[in-house]
């Protein structure tokens, strides 16, 4: 089934590493861990990160560039919002937050870590499986 979802960058290796902080399988492809962070993350559909927040005393924060799929992007409070590829999203630090596909499409973006000072994630509980099925 995966094969058939394509982006420019390669989808690299499932993301065990996170595993537990998503619903689903990603897939996380490094493409910078020089000057800035870069990976692209390719989420199946229906697959979604935790609620998390990028904490930093200075700077930080999240940048995602949508190249692929469908998918949500929701803060703390806020309603969803659908990213089509070539969208972008600013996250400042301290935002609760989460990010993954729409439940009946791949999705894929780069996930960009502003640099800062004291930079941390903070994982948080999962997307409420009511509110996330409630999405189109």
């Amino acid at each position: 089934m995966h094969q058939e979802f394509t982006t420019v960058f390669a989808r690299g290796a499932k993301n065990d590493a996170y595993a537990k902080y998503f619903v689903g399988q990603s897939y996380l492809n490094m493409l910078s861990l020089e000057q800035v962070v870069i990976g692209n993350v390719t989420f199946e559909p229906g697959c979604r990160n935790n609620w998390h927040i990028h904490h930093a005393d200075k700077g930080g924060g999240q940048i995602l560039l949508v190249t692929g799929g469908r998918g949500c992007y929701q803060e703390w409070g806020k309603e969803a919002r659908e990213l089509l590829p070539g969208d972008v999203v600013n996250i400042p630090a301290g935002v609760k937050h989460w990010h993954g596909a729409a439940p009946n499409s791949w999705f894929a973006h780069l996930a960009i870590e502003v640099p800062g000072e004291n930079t941390r994630n903070e994982w948080c509980e999962p997307v409420a499986e009511k509110e996330y099925r409630l999405l189109k």
